[in-house]
């Protein structure tokens, strides 16, 4: 039977587990060396699916193994040691530890609290307008460690976004880059130059946001540049607006192919 991935939310594990009487917990316990997975990841196990990853190749493959066969004879734990070289055809060099245990009601409970806790920390990424490309960039941050919030003037450019993102109806959009978290990321992909400089000028202003990015060309950023002084803006933080989001290296400008590289840029910079 083919395996079956979930994204990693809460909901999507609440669903896994209603559907999984019997599931294994895999947890890496130690990770020496160059290895997949750092220490505290984790997968769960089902006789027919997993949740998760423990980063995939034959470690994966050998950690469900052991955690199936723990279900069929339900025994309460196991454990590996594996060490990553040509003998198990993964030439990472490390050395993974795993332990294996049966998911039972305080194990399951746990993990929810778990994952709770781990999406109420992930920076959060407000996308101001839901076009084209911010649908786009929408569907490819949901698959994303991040909390994504769309924001629009227009209730119709709403429908169809990822059900793990927010959708925010505004008629005054720049309100959520005010009550945003410090080190949030800022996109800006409106339908509307004027709106985009009025979303970018707050973003800005604030001193404290990981991405501040727009949507356009270098016409658009002279244009914007010359907005921004007249507005009184510090120049200083002019530099650190991103446009054209998505780089210059690209000549695709398809929606997905401007998602996918905004999507990396925006990853890179809250990893900094």
């Amino acid at each position: 039977m083919a395996e079956r991935t979930m994204t990693e939310t809460t909901a999507s594990l609440e669903a896994f587990l209603a559907a999984a009487p019997a599931a294994a917990l895999v947890e890496v316990t130690e990770a020496k060396g160059s290895t997949p997975r750092e220490a505290g990841a984790w997968m769960l196990v089902s006789p027919t699916a997993i949740f998760g990853t423990i980063g995939g190749g034959r470690l994966e493959f050998l950690a469900i193994e052991r955690a199936r066969a723990l279900i069929a004879s339900n025994l309460a734990s196991g454990a590996l040691d594996i060490p990553l070289g040509p003998e198990i055809g993964q030439c990472c060099g490390g050395r993974v530890g795993l332990a294996i245990v049966l998911a039972d009601a305080p194990t399951r409970r746990a993990l929810a609290a778990r994952l709770l806790a781990e999406e109420a920390g992930r920076p959060q990424v407000c996308l101001f307008g839901a076009g084209h490309v911010g649908h786009a960039l929408a569907a490819a941050l949901a698959l994303l460690p991040v909390r994504t919030s769309v924001i629009e003037t227009r209730a119709e450019a709403l429908e169809g976004l990822p059900a793990t993102v927010e959708a925010r109806l505004s008629a005054v959009p720049e309100d959520a880059v005010r009550a945003a978290p410090a080190g949030a990321a800022f996109v800006v992909l409106t339908h509307d130059h004027a709106l985009d400089f009025l979303i970018v000028g707050e973003a800005l202003a604030r001193g404290d946001a990981a991405y501040v990015g727009m949507i356009g060309s270098k016409t658009k950023r002279a244009t914007f540049a010359r907005w921004w002084r007249e507005q009184g803006g510090d120049p200083d933080r002019l530099a650190r607006l991103v446009t054209p989001i998505g780089g210059l290296a690209a000549r695709d400008k398809r929606p997905a192919v401007i998602a996918a590289m905004t999507a990396a840029e925006v990853m890179a910079a809250l990893a900094r």
